[in-house]
């Protein structure tokens, strides 16, 4: 059985189009979830190959160092956390984080850190952020509901960390919609 780590896999489109793609080369895997594929059989280096060029016109990319894939993780992690698990979000994020991923916080900001240029705590606000937008643009939800969904203390810490980052308030982002949205994987 094999494994392998995929950059960049942060949907569940991402998880159809790498599904497709790795069943249209012949080497379709028996679990595929955000940022990994398992196979029942060791890949050679020749499939490893063959799944890489197959992944790269799609913006995905096979992540080889235990660094890399353990920042993968924590990235997977978050964006599962902020977009998919809403339940979840009121789990304090080291407890989640060293929970899963079997490593004490101090290493893993540590090392988040230092390969990124970046806090596991920004690029989870970045998230929040992100989905905050999301929901704004949806305009289902009340900016109260927003907050409550997303677990926010208040209206006024969502609305003030929303302008902290993003320069407007989420009013006046709903108002005029000129702030696009981006990418998960490019927050």
């Amino acid at each position: 059985m094999a494994t392998i780590f995929i950059k960049n896999m942060v949907c569940n489109r991402c998880i159809m189009a790498v599904r497709d793609t790795l069943e249209a080369i012949g080497l379709p895997p028996n679990n595929l979830q955000l940022g990994e594929a398992t196979f029942d059989h060791e890949l050679s280096g020749q499939e490893k190959d063959a799944i890489e060029k197959a992944l790269i016109p799609l913006g995905f990319a096979l992540i080889d160092d235990r660094k890399s894939r353990l920042i993968a993780l924590i990235k997977t992690l978050i964006i599962e956390l902020v977009h998919h698990n809403d339940n979840e979000l009121r789990t304090n994020l080291s407890d989640y984080l060293s929970q899963h991923l079997h490593h004490e916080y101090n290493y893993l900001s540590n090392l988040f850190s230092e390969v990124e240029g970046n806090t596991i705590e920004k690029y989870y606000i970045a998230q929040k952020i992100e989905r905050v937008k999301e929901l704004l643009v949806y305009d289902e939800l009340s900016l109260s509901e927003i907050a409550d969904q997303l677990h926010y203390s208040s209206v006024a810490h969502l609305s003030n960390q929303f302008k902290k980052v993003t320069g407007l308030t989420p009013s006046y982002f709903k108002q005029i919609r000129l702030e696009k949205r981006k990418p998960l994987d490019e927050v």
